[in-house]
């Protein structure tokens, strides 16, 4: 498929690349779920009738890598949107023991591969057990997929490179379509409310194109001043907190950097004591302003930085725009679009995904192909 942001220029590796082709990602994505009539959600398989719908008590959520990470931002978007109660698990764990839930019960399984054998384990266990069963792959003819009750196919395309990056942010967008249909289906949101969300989702990839060499630079100049440290703190308060996992998981991945995410608010508890005068954080303070819990949630999160300031002032902070108390501290900056808070991870995981990427390239290491690891594991 055509992918807008890469189309027309050459790319010195396939991370790179796909980096890029993120909007275009997404647009299909969004594009193929979404009915051009109504306008609302449109799964590609989905057997189960309203009345099913809203007996549905408990949703449980199996994937592994990235994959577990969207499934983090999809359990508070699926719990916010839809109201049903959301766990998410291990897959590698939840193949390989006696579920508690039954009836009543949707069990949702992540893979961009659809061949993940771990996540298929976790999908055949659930079904075996009476669950309900919708999968989100990026193969259509895959086994998570055929094996399935339902599916939610994402449109990123082939992904070459080894880390995850478009197959990422779609995995996301369909989980915050995915959200938007059970709402629709259990009647927690309205008509009118779906609707203004499909409208917002739809306007994202043009923000996120129209980013990319933005964050393309900073995060290239940034990275001059952090490829050589060894470890790094990401944190990141409640949808962000999969992010800052996200985040930490790539510069691990491609850069061979030790690297952990934390929740904002759980730093205090024990993890204050790594505070160096030179240790990196990378912070994640965006936050919705029509939004009062978020802004909330902004405010703690500055507060904690301001405490760690007292000690390093290295930090990377992923902020929205015009935020006067962050450019006050004067710290390397990327600054996001103000948008919907159950959004904003869609749009925060990219600048981290290019900070990881010229931190990896500034050591001299091959970002498409990281040491001992493939592209799928087909082994449990």
């Amino acid at each position: 498929m055509p992918h807008a942001a890469a189309s027309n220029r050459t790319f010195p590796c396939h991370m790179l690349r796909e980096m890029y082709e993120q909007p275009e990602a997404i647009r299909q994505t969004i594009s193929r779920h979404i009915d051009p009539v109504t306008r609302m959600v449109r799964p590609d398989r989905f057997p189960w009738k309203p009345a099913e719908v809203a007996a549905i008590r408990r949703v449980t959520i199996v994937a592994s890598g990235a994959s577990r990470h969207a499934g983090l931002c999809g359990k508070l978007m699926i719990e916010e949107l839809a109201g049903i109660p959301v766990e998410v698990e291990h897959a590698s764990e939840y193949g390989y023991r006696r579920p508690t839930n039954g009836k009543g019960s949707l069990v949702i399984a992540i893979t961009q591969s659809g061949e993940t054998a771990d996540t298929a384990a976790a999908q055949r266990i659930a079904r075996d057990s009476g669950m309900k069963t919708l999968s989100i792959s990026n193969v259509e003819d895959s086994t998570i997929s055929r094996e399935a009750d339902a599916d939610f196919f994402t449109r990123a395309g082939k992904e070459v490179a080894i880390p995850a990056t478009k197959s990422f942010t779609t995995q996301l967008t369909a989980l915050y379509m995915l959200a938007l249909y059970l709402a629709a289906q259990k009647e927690t949101l309205t008509t009118p409310e779906i609707l203004a969300r499909v409208l917002a989702l739809s306007a994202l990839p043009d923000l996120i194109e129209q980013s990319l060499d933005r964050f393309n630079r900073q995060a290239e100049v940034i990275s001059a001043d952090y490829y050589q440290d060894q470890t790094f703190v990401f944190l990141g308060r409640g949808v962000h907190y999969p992010i800052a996992l996200e985040g930490a998981l790539k510069l691990k991945e491609i850069s061979y950097v030790h690297a952990e995410g934390y929740p904002t608010g759980e730093f205090r508890h024990g993890p204050t004591a790594l505070i160096t005068e030179t240790l990196p954080v990378v912070a994640i303070v965006s936050y919705d302003r029509r939004d009062a819990e978020s802004v909330l949630r902004y405010e703690k999160s500055i507060a904690l930085i301001e405490e760690i300031r007292e000690i390093s002032k290295r930090q990377i902070l992923l902020a929205s725009e015009g935020d006067a108390i962050v450019r006050a501290m004067n710290v390397a900056t990327f600054s996001l679009p103000h948008i919907e808070e159950l959004l904003l991870p869609i749009m925060e995981v990219v600048p981290l995904q290019f900070l990881a990427y010229h931190i990896a390239v500034r050591n001299g290491l091959d970002v498409d192909r990281p040491r001992n690891l493939v592209k799928s594991v087909t082994m449990d």
